[in-house]
């Protein structure tokens, strides 16, 4: 039987993967683990799908691309036989025929533990319905003396109905005492205050803490602006991680009479016109770089709209560009 653990540190790794590049967020996964095994990390977390780039659209119904993607995770999980931090890191998983959005635990060499998304969006830019298989509910994931529940995104967003299953509330029944929400969740005007406020509704439900894990970046008509976050049981802020930039940030958790808390800290995350405005910078400089263009061509009339798209394009790519 596993002791159980009155400490327990989480490496929450807000990163920008690139789709379609497994090798290169594979690297970015070892990199993260390094620093939580320098911070003495029992865990390092990355975002919904990672090793895949979110969102990867049509690419995953390719068998080649799969294949690449499990390669990956396999050798990842061999690397976690040195003794290191244990790994929670999104990916896209073959089963008995069937292709998830998973979420694999990587500890001791191997492949420990996978979950897989239950509820699939399927609305607004998310389709993916079309070409993940549905998941069945699972319990908590044992992890170093602590059991730890893992809902994948939309798993925690809607509330129970015909369509969508109450994850959180099968997880707080099985036993789990920290819930770690690997998220793909795109910018939008006024999207933290929601995100924040679905995760309240989870925490008051279940009666436990929350770790909320987004990735960063820009992808086609897509930013995803990072600001994850964690909230201790009492709805009080555990951590707040900035917004629009890669953070690597080690929170360290103490079971108390109540459960587990954290005290660690809260960055001051951007909002309305500054927020959009960085969206934009971080929208131009990931579509520019990850289709490897050298710069842009403006053509400029002297308006306030052309003032504006070389502010944006100078910020993102600098002037020389």
């Amino acid at each position: 039987m596993t002791e159980r653990a009155d400490q327990f540190s989480i490496t929450l790794a807000q990163l920008n993967p690139t789709v379609g590049d497994v090798a290169g967020n594979a690297t970015k996964v070892r990199a993260a683990r390094a620093r939580a095994r320098a911070d003495g990390a029992d865990l390092v977390v990355l975002s919904e799908l990672f090793i895949a780039g979110y969102p990867p659209e049509d690419l995953v119904l390719k068998p080649a691309f799969q294949s690449a993607c499990r390669a990956a995770v396999e050798e990842l999980a061999r690397e976690t036989a040195d003794g290191g931090p244990a790994v929670l890191v999104g990916t896209p998983w073959v089963d008995d025929g069937k292709l998830y959005n998973a979420c694999v635990f990587l500890d001791e060499g191997r492949i420990a533990a996978i979950r897989y998304k239950v509820n699939l969006p399927n609305y607004g830019v998310f389709d993916e319905k079309r070409v993940f298989a549905r998941g069945p509910a699972s319990g908590p994931v044992a992890i170093r003396g602590v059991r730890v529940g893992v809902p994948i995104c939309e798993d925690t967003w809607l509330e129970e109905s015909a369509e969508y299953e109450n994850i959180v509330e099968c997880l707080a029944e099985t036993g789990a005492e920290i819930l770690v929400v690997p998220n793909g969740s795109p910018y939008a005007r006024g999207k933290a205050d929601i995100r924040l406020s679905v995760s309240v509704a989870r925490v008051t439900e279940s009666g436990l803490p929350l770790v909320y894990l987004n990735q960063v970046g820009g992808q086609d008509e897509l930013v995803f602006d990072g600001a994850s976050f964690a909230l201790n049981a009492d709805l009080s802020v555990a951590a707040q991680l900035p917004a629009f930039e890669e953070s690597i940030t080690t929170l360290r958790w103490k079971r108390e009479a109540g459960g587990w808390r954290c005290n660690g800290p809260v960055a001051s995350v951007l909002d309305d016109d500054k927020a959009d405005y960085a969206a934009c910078v971080l929208g131009l400089r990931d579509y520019v770089g990850k289709n490897g263009f050298p710069g842009v061509l403006l053509g400029v009339s002297g308006g306030i709209d052309s003032a504006l798209c070389a502010a944006i394009a100078v910020d993102a790519l600098g002037a020389d560009r």
